[in-house]
């Protein structure tokens, strides 16, 4: 053995896939390395010799080229075997070189890896910190507390959570801080919704009736029935079933609000006990039991006949036994289809066909799968349908109590069909609600205690394959703890395969992808995160998970985020309006079906490709996404060119209008200009223009006769003081105006030229002025001669 640290390689999964990129966690310096190497290590899955790593996060094989000699000679029947048994249904097969230490040092290794003596051990704390965090997940609780009562508008924090300030409630129920030290119940959360009516003294003596004084709670409630959905644990009725609780009935009965019709009826009650019936009354023997409706007024019991952990345990090693014997390979690196020779079908000859498919149904999981999917479904329908409330357990009611709660919410509640309410359901009624994850996956816990790495005699005998018949092949010993003492059993992953059929039936009801649950499940069982240590919050909470490890749910967001609504996780098809409501999948629908993405991936990975399809659908997508984009690029450039277009065509107007309002000015100003130089020619007048704009006026009294005699001296004048005009001579008057002031207008120079009535300062008086009042009119074709007659021209008009 030899530690070192290695460069980075490729794992058995392809690296390219997101969810496997280490540096979500942690760095490769937090990795522990053990290596064997040279060709007398094979994988005999695919009969490859290489190098083999073990490390604390994973398992490295790196394929040897050039190997075919070697590998001639590993393949003798000595040789030593090593079968590794993965939680993802996979199973590896290595063969080691006789007379070597190889296989005992690995097997040390994976043992030192796997099953650490301390929880801290783990990958997720000896990574560091990680840069995917995430917010207190008490405070992400209570968020969805307030959701659930109506209060949406208030938001939680780390401070509300310190103070105790969260005791929120509404009409009919309301949060409660009485396990707020864990005091009440060690596995509940911090905070409980329970009924209004129920006073924290109230629940505190109910806790001594349930067991593991897991008393009556909500987990969700309908916003506009008022009817809940309620789980806890069995009852402690006793053998005799004669054991009561006045607290644990009226807590019980205070589920059963009235209904909302007016006429003030009380709603029904179901209790529902996902134990079969033998079950629960043997448990009675132990002090459980379940409820008499004898008891629990306005209620009705009903059993569900779910298998306990140990069933589910044995079920699913009896699938994945199934699976490596009749898949496209085996473990043992034969293709099954020439397993036992001549016409083959599925790992037999024709005749053992039927007797393949009974294999599979000798498993029992897809059954156990349809009686979890069928009670759930039953659970949705009385709240919705019936306006009831629904109270469920089990016997601890933190395993089959949260299947069922939890795929019923998901049945009720589109919100939880998305990725935050997902989240937010998980974090709920999975690990707010105490399902003991770190015994159910096999890891240790605060105690320091964790499952047996050996395989139980329940999964099968590993002589199913020619190699595991293989003369010094290795086999650990089978053990001999009884199923009380190993609590390791898929729960879990049996509730995402719930979640993944209805995902099936309905796919336009999710908003994620297969994908995305077989990747959140590999995450889930890898160690990578801290979410799903340990075994409940109070746990969490004392192993300071949230500031040590990395979150699970910041690493998805980070990966959705780094490519949009085309990453791999989110679901194509998802419509949020098609299915906005509770969905009920008929009986007829419940029928389950092997998950090929994840059950297949291993032992036939092309028939598992039932992703092909939904990934050429994604392609398809992003290119329509692409031409989407353009699209609207295009149409912005459009609606850019448009408005352009608008505004030059409103200055082109705008220009049009100034350009007319001109030309109408010149004509009217031509014309006004035409007729004042027509009324002063009818006045026997000349007017000149000049290129500097003076006007000169030349006034004759005679125009028919001499224009070149010009009376120089200036007229006579009265005693009284007028001017006396000179009838008898010709009269020839030349006026210049220059002005620095003169309008550039032709007909305000002459009106200013000829006008003898303006004031001293040179200004107009029109209309008032002397010349409006005499009539005289200078603008037309119309002169008025006799006041012309009596215009006198003043020294004052030849002043420079």
């Amino acid at each position: 053995m030899a530690t070192l640290r290695p460069p980075r390689s490729v794992s058995s999964r392809d690296s390219s896939d997101g969810s496997e990129r280490l540096d979500g966690a942690g760095s490769w310096d937090a990795l522990e390395w053990t290596k064997i190497e040279g060709h007398g290590v094979v994988l005999v899955n695919r009969d490859e010799a290489g190098t083999l790593f073990v490390t604390n996060f994973r398992l490295l094989f790196l394929v040897v080229k050039n190997q075919s000699a070697a590998r001639q000679i590993d393949r003798s029947p000595s040789r030593r075997l090593l079968q590794i048994i993965g939680k993802d249904m996979r199973i590896i097969v290595f063969g080691f070189r006789p007379r070597t230490k190889q296989r005992r040092v690995i097997f040390d290794a994976l043992l030192r890896c796997a099953k650490p003596a301390r929880i801290w051990d783990l990958y997720a704390f000896t990574c560091g910190p990680s840069k995917f965090s995430k917010p207190n997940s008490k405070v992400r609780l209570l968020n969805e507390y307030f959701r659930l009562l109506g209060k949406g508008s208030h938001c939680a924090s780390v401070s509300m959570v310190e103070e105790g300030s969260f005791t929120l409630s509404n009409d009919l129920w309301r949060i409660s801080n009485t396990n707020s030290n864990y005091t009440v119940c060690s596995s509940y959360p911090f905070a409980l919704i329970v009924p209004k009516s129920i006073s924290d003294e109230e629940v505190i003596q109910a806790s001594t009736f349930r067991a593991r004084c897991r008393i009556p709670v909500v987990s969700w409630c309908h916003p506009g029935t008022g009817a809940v959905l309620g789980r806890s644990a069995q009852p402690l009725v006793g053998l005799m079933m004669n054991m009561r609780s006045n607290a644990d009935e009226k807590l019980v009965a205070s589920l059963c609000t009235q209904l909302v019709d007016g006429k003030g009826s009380r709603r029904k009650l179901y209790i529902a006990d996902a134990r079969p019936r033998k079950h629960a009354l043997a448990n009675g023997a132990m002090g459980g039991g379940s409820e008499s409706s004898s008891n629990y007024l306005y209620s009705e019991i009903v059993f569900f006949g779910i298998d306990n952990i140990h069933a589910m345990r044995e079920s699913f090693a009896r699938l994945r036994d199934y699976l490596d014997t009749h898949g496209a390979a085996s473990s043992d690196g034969m293709s099954s289809f020439l397993r036992h020779g001549g016409s083959t079908w599925g790992g037999g000859n024709l005749s053992s066909m039927s007797a393949s498919v009974s294999t599979l149904g000798d498993s029992g999981w897809l059954i156990h799968v349809q009686s979890v999917l069928a009670g759930s479904a039953w659970i949705a329908a009385r709240i919705a349908l019936e306006s009831a409330s629904v109270l469920v357990h089990c016997s601890d009611g933190w395993d089959r109590t949260s299947q069922l709660v939890s795929l019923a919410n998901l049945m009720l509640d589109p919100y939880y069909r998305t990725f935050a309410g997902f989240q937010a359901l998980v974090e709920k009624d999975w690990l707010a609600f105490g399902h003991p994850f770190s015994d159910r996956i096999g890891m240790p816990s605060v105690s320091g205690t964790s499952f047996d790495l050996t395989r139980q005699s329940s999964t099968g005998n590993l002589s199913s394959s020619p190699v595991r018949q293989s003369s010094g092949s290795f086999t650990p010993q089978t053990s001999n703890t009884s199923h009380a003492q190993n609590n390791y059993s898929p729960i879990f992953l049996q509730w995402v395969d719930c979640v993944s059929q209805l995902l099936r039936v309905y796919p336009f009801a999710f908003e994620f992808s297969s994908t995305f649950l077989v990747d959140f499940l590999d995450c889930v069982l890898s160690c990578r995160f801290g979410n799903f240590l340990c075994n409940s919050e109070k746990e969490r909470e004392k192993c300071g998970i949230y500031e040590a490890c990395g979150c699970l749910w910041a690493y998805f967001a980070d990966l959705r985020s780094l490519e949009g609504s085309s990453h791999a996780h989110y679901n194509l098809f998802y419509d949020p309006l098609k299915h906005n409501g509770p969905i009920f999948p008929p009986a007829a629908a419940l029928a389950p079906t092997l998950w090929p993405q994840f059950h297949l991936r291993w032992a036939c990975p092309s028939e598992s490709q039932a992703g092909e399809l939904e990934a050429e659908s994604r392609s398809m997508a992003i290119k329509f996404s692409e031409l989407q984009k353009a699209k609207e690029a295009a149409e912005m450039k459009a609606k850019e060119y448009s408005v352009a277009m608008e505004t030059l065509k409103a200055e082109l107007r705008n220009e049009k209008r100034l350009s007319s309002s001109a030309v109408n000015l010149a004509q009217r100003a031509s014309k006004e200009s035409a007729a004042i130089k027509r009324a002063i020619l009818s006045l026997g007048c000349r007017v000149n223009y000049t290129s500097n704009g003076d006007c000169t006026v030349d006034v004759e009294s005679n125009p028919t006769g001499s224009q070149e005699k010009s009376i120089q001296s200036p007229p006579r004048k009265e005693s009284d003081g007028t001017m006396e005009r000179d009838d008898n001579s010709d009269l020839s008057v030349s006026v210049t105006v220059v002005s620095d002031d003169v309008s550039s207008s032709p007909l305000g120079q002459v009106c200013e030229t000829l006008c003898p009535l303006r004031t001293r300062d040179g200004s107009c008086q029109w209309p008032s002025a002397g010349c409006a009042q005499l009539g005289c009119q200078f603008v037309g074709l119309k002169a008025n001669f006799d006041a012309f007659d009596h215009l006198s021209i003043y020294d004052s008009y030849f002043e420079s």
